[in-house]
């Protein structure tokens, strides 16, 4: 695969990865080998010290969504990242289409809901 074709692959909108959102893009990038992928870091939209990785949004379009139901694909996501849910982040949004699912929705990804402040309500 080109470095293009790589690349079109992985959509990095959000500011370079810490630790733990790249371990999350390589285990992703390797389980579901995705047609694109986003993991997008939005801990600085919460009550959280600065430079945080807790709170994730992951967008994937992936051949390993067809024929699952919306909850089934979320249980895969979860399981692949397991680990980092147990071992402190906080809150994973999950976006997983198939690439017709992505192509009817244009590339579209709804936005994450605001912070309701956690402990700060």
């Amino acid at each position: 695969m080109s470095n293009s074709a790589t690349s079109a692959k992985r959509d990095h909108s959000a500011q370079l990865g810490g630790p733990i959102q790249s371990c999350i893009e390589r285990k992703l990038q390797a389980a579901l080998v995705p047609a694109h992928l986003q993991v997008i870091n939005e801990s600085h939209s919460h009550n959280v010290p600065k430079g945080s990785e807790t709170h994730f949004k992951v967008v994937a379009v992936s051949s390993m969504f067809e024929g699952k139901a919306l909850l089934a694909r979320h249980r895969l996501v979860n399981g692949l990242l397991s680990e980092e849910l147990e071992a402190g982040v906080h809150a994973l949004s999950i976006v997983a289409k198939t690439a017709s699912e992505w192509e009817k929705a244009e590339g579209v990804v709804p936005p994450s809901p605001a912070c309701r402040g956690g402990s700060q309500k």
